[in-house]
């Protein structure tokens, strides 16, 4: 009798290209670019350690200045930007990689300090609800957030062209494709909101109006470049950054439905402890290549790709403590806590100088088929 093969190793086509397995390393913010938002020689060490992986999704880039959120966030705006992406797309090629940029516009989670003095920019003019401490790790003003000011339908426009000329940009940088984040809260997330937007116009009210946004942003980006250099992230009813809807169920239902219809590279779809069966929802409803992500491990891919219909698994914490984590899957080697303390600071520590196995201490390892056991600070 002959075994099976290992699901997290078969070739799979994504959009325009062919990748390698199916292990994809999640978006995770890490804080390591310049000010300037121009990526530097560390981040491209840091994707090209990590270019085993089928997929590498990077972190959250910002497609125009008012949709910076975070210091040391990386951007894609202009010709620097442009040539420091480039450096890191021939770095993850060389290894034989792909690599997908994460558009990611914050909206009302932004601060007049990161903005130049301007309003953070959202849907309606309501700042998110102060039920969070403003001690966060991530590098940002520890300050309430300020009142938004509500885009005008004129500057959703050029914030929909502001996504599709960046997205040109990624693709002048050689990199594979973009992913818009439409989750964890942030902009396209405020505009599906029921708590965040509460406009009467074209972008509001009903599912498919609150909806509306992200279908522009996707049909612009394909326009600007194919369906196939573009995919979209989902955080179905989360509610990181304050975000909340009514009826999650039947919003996200209508959207994967619309999504469905576009020919897009894949649809990544995170279920962050929600009560309702999100990956059964809405995995029927997508014709096309599904990423599952949060909180899995190797075992657990497997798993959701025999039994639940997932192509493709994205690992989050794994990747930042294991660069050769794909080998330790593949060998069944143990891999690396990772360190809390590290995930937010700048420089090398705890970004680049993870070991491969071969050079790791016994006493950081743990079982791959397990949930991730951090080092904590």
């Amino acid at each position: 009798m002959t075994s099976q093969p290992d699901p997290l190793f078969r070739p799979l086509k994504i959009g325009d290209i062919e990748i390698r397995n199916r292990v994809a390393m999640a978006p995770m913010s890490r804080h390591r670019t310049a000010l300037s938002g121009v990526p530097t020689d560390l981040n491209v060490e840091y994707y090209r350690q990590r270019a085993s992986a089928g997929l590498l999704i990077t972190e959250g880039t910002y497609p125009c200045a008012l949709g910076q959120g975070y210091l040391f966030v990386p951007g894609l705006v202009d010709q620097a930007h442009v040539d420091g992406w480039r450096k890191v797309a021939e770095a993850v090629h060389g290894e034989g990689g792909a690599i997908f940029v994460q558009l990611m516009h914050a909206g009302r989670i932004s601060d007049p300090l990161i903005l130049g003095g301007e309003l953070p920019v959202a849907p309606s003019a309501i700042a998110p609800p102060m039920t969070e401490p403003y001690d966060s790790p991530w590098p940002k003003p520890k300050r309430p957030y300020a009142v938004p000011r509500e885009l005008s339908h004129a500057e959703i426009l050029a914030t929909v062209d502001a996504f599709a000329a960046s997205a040109v940009q990624a693709r002048a940088a050689g990199l594979d494709g973009v992913e818009i984040h439409a989750a964890s809260g942030y902009l396209p997330m405020q505009f599906l909101s029921t708590n965040a937007n509460l406009r009467t116009d074209q972008w509001g009210g009903s599912i498919e109006r609150r909806a509306a946004f992200l279908l522009a942003l996707v049909d612009a980006v394909a326009a600007a470049t194919s369906p196939g250099f573009v995919s979209v992230k989902l955080s179905p009813g989360w509610q990181f950054n304050q975000v909340d809807d009514t009826d999650p169920i039947a919003t996200y239902t209508y959207l994967v439905q619309q999504l469905s219809k576009r020919s897009i590279a894949y649809l990544h779809v995170g279920n962050y402890g929600m009560a309702w069966d999100v990956y059964g929802t809405l995995r029927p409803l997508f014709d096309g290549p599904m990423i599952f992500n949060a909180g899995f491990h190797r075992a657990a891919a497997r798993a959701a790709m025999i039994e639940q219909g997932a192509d493709m698994v994205a690992f989050g914490q794994h990747f930042i403590a294991n660069p050769d984590l794909v080998e330790r899957y593949r060998n069944d080697w143990q891999v690396t806590r990772p360190a809390v303390a590290t995930y937010y600071t700048q420089g090398a520590d705890g970004y680049t100088d993870y070991p491969v196995y071969a050079e790791c201490d016994p006493a950081t390892l743990q079982d791959p088929d397990l949930p991730v056991n951090p080092i904590m600070p």
